[in-house]
């Protein structure tokens, strides 16, 4: 049984190597089909098959249908089948009612109830069916898995490979862990042998979907064969978009992780509007301005995982910004909520130390930031504290920071917080690996990662919190922060 899709998320900004993608296919020449249309060649036409008509549905058989493809539109609800028949288009989209007219009056589209019949004809399958919310907030999967068990049962009478495409939004492992396994135990057949699975998240936006499609910020497949991998890719090669292929587990991960990101800055922007109206401020020049700021705002700059935030400036602007709030009536729980889970992040890294018991720890780095002594709310100075207060034995390197240099506000802090750090510092990044059981890694450069590589011993921990290089050289019981 088959449902519609929901609504379609915006496009994301970030990119997307920095969270495992490879690109392995940006050449735009050779026998692509881009290149043989604009030699003037026609495009290799694939058979393919449409499960769901909702709007990436719908939007997607227009466009495959119109860009040479033979397609087969499949779904339950009859209204939508006899629109699209009468060559009507079953939503509302900017110029989709002259592209289904169009694709329909080429012969190129059929569409039908039976979910065997639309896969006995075609090579290339992609799924678009509804994953609502649940009751308790998680995905309602009970249409893809019904639709699964159809597929299955009719890939058992096919000979030819076949790929499935899931453009559904799915969270992670759905894929691997239910789809695969119900599809190789109802067909009777493996997958990445003869039959491929991938992960397509798609980018389009309700308004605007046509041209999302035709220009999306790029193409994402996370496959678990070359041969279903390259089927995508020969349907999608003429985009002027980068084509990255990565896993599935990460091609899942990444379609909600961008419908999050972009929750995440509707809600900033909204929390600083209020704060702005409240001063008499134009909330629309503000943001104006901090977007103009590609270099840190809008960009890659913060968006790798790593450790928590600190210093004089975030935390203390959090706090007033929070304040300004409180004095004017208003409420902006995710601001508020940052300082929060700074804190549980500063604690995640804690726990794993003292789920080793209460080791003797090293900890490479004081600071709150590679190359100053800055010591002012540094995230690394509250795990110390953490540590001394829960019994831990505790030796500190830090090239940077000498207990004779701290002066003003930098030397009051850290009496306030660890007033013995004189004990605690050692000379060397030797005097403080050797006697360590677990050691914590706080800061990175070049030769401080080549002492551990030749240091660090089998029988240590170290606990990685700055995504070392070259990890795999050190001969040790590795664990990064959250990765």
């Amino acid at each position: 049984m088959l449902t519609t899709n929901g609504p379609a998320a915006g496009s994301p900004e970030a990119a997307v190597e920095e969270m495992g993608a490879v690109p392995i296919s940006q050449e735009r020449n050779g026998d692509s089909p881009l290149a043989n249309r604009r030699r003037g060649k026609p495009v290799a036409s694939k058979r393919i098959s449409i499960f769901g008509l909702g709007y990436v549905g719908a939007v997607s058989l227009a466009c495959l249908a119109r860009d040479g493809h033979r397609v087969v539109g499949c779904d339950i609800d009859p209204v939508k089948l006899d629109l699209i028949r009468a060559r009507k288009s079953p939503i509302l989209e900017e110029g989709i009612q002259e592209l289904m007219r169009d694709v329909l009056d080429s012969g190129r589209v059929t569409v039908t109830n039976d979910a065997a019949e639309a896969m006995r004809d075609t090579e290339v399958s992609f799924v678009c069916v509804g994953t609502p919310s649940a009751a308790n907030g998680s995905q309602d999967l009970s249409a893809i898995l019904r639709l699964t068990e159809q597929i299955g049962a009719a890939l058992k009478s096919k000979r030819e490979f076949h790929t499935i495409v899931i453009r559904s939004t799915v969270q992670p492992g759905t894929l691997e862990d239910k789809l695969q396994p119900l599809l190789e135990k109802v067909s009777g057949k493996r997958s990445g042998v003869d039959f491929g699975l991938v992960f397509q998240p798609e980018f389009l936006r309700e308004g605007s979907s046509i041209r999302d499609y035709d220009h999306p910020p790029y193409t994402i497949v996370g496959g678990n064969c070359e041969a279903a991998v390259n089927a995508v890719r020969d349907i999608f090669a003429h985009l002027e978009s980068r084509f990255l292929v990565t896993s599935i587990r990460v091609a899942e991960t990444l379609k909600m992780s961008c419908n999050a990101f972009h929750a995440l800055k509707i809600t900033f922007a909204n929390e600083i509007g209020r704060i702005s109206q409240s001063l008499g401020i134009d909330s629309h020049e503000v943001m104006r301005l901090v977007c103009a700021d590609t270099r840190l705002n809008i960009s890659s700059a913060y968006l790798k995982p790593g450790f928590a935030f600190g210093g004089s400036c975030l935390p203390k602007d959090l706090r007033a910004l929070a304040q300004i709030a409180k004095q004017n009536d208003l409420e902006i729980p995710m601001l508020a909520s940052l300082l929060v889970s700074n804190r549980v992040h500063i604690d995640h890294a804690v726990d794993k130390i003292l789920r080793l018991g209460r080791p003797r720890v090293g900890m490479l780095g004081l600071s709150f930031k590679t190359g100053t002594d800055d010591l002012r709310e540094s995230p690394l100075v509250m795990v110390a504290k953490r540590l001394i207060g829960e019994g831990c034995e505790l030796r500190i390197f830090d090239p940077e920071v000498h207990l004779s240099r701290l002066l003003g506000a930098n030397r009051s802090y850290i009496d306030a917080n660890i007033p013995h750090l004189g004990s605690l510092l050692c000379s060397d990044i030797g005097a403080m690996i050797d006697p360590s059981e677990v050691i914590l890694v706080g800061l990175q450069q070049p030769v401080l990662d080549a002492a551990l590589q030749a240091r660090v011993r089998p029988d240590q921990h170290l606990i990685d919190l700055v995504n070392l290089p070259n990890r795999d050289l050190l001969r040790c019981h590795y664990e990064g922060a959250c990765w």
